[in-house]
């Protein structure tokens, strides 16, 4: 069963970066499309990032499209979130998953079987 376990989340201020990993853990994630989500209290999960299993396809909606960038690194069986730029309304907590998709991916969470238990991310002075 492919496990996923989410880490760098912290407090910043805007116009910051931060970088999320995701680092998996009883399977291999380049068999798998990657994707990124966030829920802010009293939302719903919205995704924002998604990579192909074969790395040729990445997604991301405008409201982060020029500031984030999703990346896999094999050989540490991790991905990465880069979140630069960011504002205050980033805040929410940041979760990666993981869907059996073939050369394609989306950002629809129902596409995904395996989820990692979240990073909190707080935009603020």
């Amino acid at each position: 069963q492919l496990q996923l376990v989410e880490s760098g989340g912290a407090l910043v201020q805007p116009g910051g970066s931060l970088r999320l990993s995701c680092a998996a853990s009883g399977g291999t994630l380049d068999h798998y499309a990657i994707g990124w989500f966030r829920q802010a209290p009293g939302l719903e999960r919205a995704g924002v990032a998604c990579l192909s299993n074969d790395d040729f396809i990445t997604y991301y909606p405008d409201s982060v499209r020029g500031r984030f960038t999703i990346s896999r690194d094999n050989a540490r069986n991790t991905v990465h979130l880069q979140m630069d730029n960011l504002k205050s309304e980033d805040t929410a907590t940041y979760y990666c998953a993981a869907a059996t998709l073939q050369a394609m991916c989306l950002v629809t969470p129902d596409h995904y079987e395996y989820w990692g238990q979240g990073t909190q991310v707080t935009v603020s002075l």
